[in-house]
């Protein structure tokens, strides 16, 4: 990813995510030297915080208030000083990025895997009987069908997914240097 195209990103990105707009989406809760957070923002924020859990909601609004607010300054103080131009944050911002993505990624084909998934009763019956066996249980096949049905879908979206990723190195061109990584076949 070239820096120039990761720069505008993260400024895009701090620009929506910090209420820089001229005119707030809503009730402001508290503003910083022209830096807005709405009830929206914060209430967001709120329900996805440690506060959230507390019993005194308004005491723990409170708590959040302040801990928001200091946040917002330390933010506001890395802008002044021009820490979000710097390489090494933009290459943080980068790896969380593409670490992020990958996670979801995996994720949305993990769940498509499992949407699609079905296994008949002869599949079930099979992997049981590889189970008995192996040794691995001894009990009425009525008896376990829950565990098993849970442990051969598991199986299943691994190998499924495996092969996914097969896929994706199958149609996909890969040059390794081998001065710098040896790969064991």
């Amino acid at each position: 990813m070239h820096m120039k195209y990761l720069a505008v990103l993260v400024v895009a990105f701090l620009a929506a995510g910090c209420g820089v707009a001229p005119q707030p989406p809503g009730p402001v809760v508290f503003s910083i030297d022209g830096y807005n957070v709405t009830l929206a923002e914060f209430n967001e924020g709120f329900e996805h915080s440690e506060y959230a859990e507390q019993e005194n909601a308004e005491r723990a609004r409170a708590e959040y208030g302040k801990h928001l607010i200091a946040q917002k300054l330390v933010l506001l103080d890395a802008l002044k000083k021009g820490i979000d131009k710097d390489k090494e944050f933009l290459k943080a911002v980068e790896r969380v990025w593409e670490q992020s993505l990958t996670t979801t990624a995996l994720g949305v084909k993990t769940r498509e895997i499992k949407k699609s998934l079905t296994l008949s009763d002869a599949e079930l019956r099979r992997f049981y009987e590889n189970m008995v066996k192996e040794g691995i249980t001894t009990k009425d096949y009525k008896d376990v069908y829950p565990q098993i049905k849970l442990q051969a879908q598991k199986q299943m979206e691994s190998r499924l997914l495996d092969e996914w990723m097969t896929g994706l190195h199958a149609g996909s061109k890969i040059v390794v240097n081998k001065n710098f990584l040896k790969f064991d076949k």
